[in-house]
């Protein structure tokens, strides 16, 4: 079995729709966007904001020989939430509705979305028929300075605020059961807040 034909396989299994090829061109671009390559920690840091991570017990030291580059995780991560995003004729698609009318609602606030050669909305705020109940009050509750990653990750992560037969769920498994959007909006409004 060949590398490309694994890859194939894996994103095939995990369900994403795209071939090896264009999955590693995603990977390849969202490196270039996420951090510079072989850049320096401490590069970004004055002296005394070094000396205070270092004495918090961060590691500010070049990556060493055999050391995974701890960007990977996170250019997988942001490569395969581009890839499980919808176009807006993908959205108005999946809306029964005209293109115009996904525009008007991310411009509005009313869908979540942002510009990577043209729009990409998160999958997670779709349903089979339509979107989330409640969404619309859950985003107008998203930090400004929340990045689309962070957002996702919330809505799809269980939270131990959010539970249903006793157990956490997710956001977004708490909207799908109808539960109040207006805890999902507290929570979410909270996001980048030192706990």
């Amino acid at each position: 079995m060949t590398t490309a034909t694994g890859l194939d396989s894996v994103l095939a299994e995990a369900g994403l729709r795209v071939d090896a090829r264009e999955f590693l061109r995603l990977v390849a671009d969202a490196a270039r966007r996420i951090a510079p390559p072989h850049s320096t920690p401490s590069d970004y840091f004055s002296e005394e904001q070094q000396r205070v991570l270092t004495d918090v017990g961060l590691d500010l030291r070049d990556a060493q020989e055999g050391e995974s580059d701890p960007r990977a995780r996170s250019v997988a991560t942001a490569t395969a939430f581009a890839e499980t995003s919808y176009s807006v004729a993908e959205a108005a698609q999946r809306l029964g509705v005209d293109t115009s009318r996904i525009r008007h609602r991310l411009k509005e606030g009313k869908l979540l979305g942002w510009k990577e050669r043209g729009w990409r909305l998160p999958a997670w705020q779709f349903t089979e028929r339509g979107t989330l109940p409640g969404l619309e009050i859950v985003l107008r509750n998203v930090p400004d300075d929340q990045p689309q990653l962070v957002v996702a990750a919330f809505m799809t992560t269980p939270q131990s605020d959010l539970e249903l037969h006793g157990k956490p769920v997710t956001p977004r498994d708490w909207l799908l059961a109808h539960g109040d959007p207006l805890r999902v909006a507290e929570l979410i409004a909270a996001l980048g807040t030192a706990a």
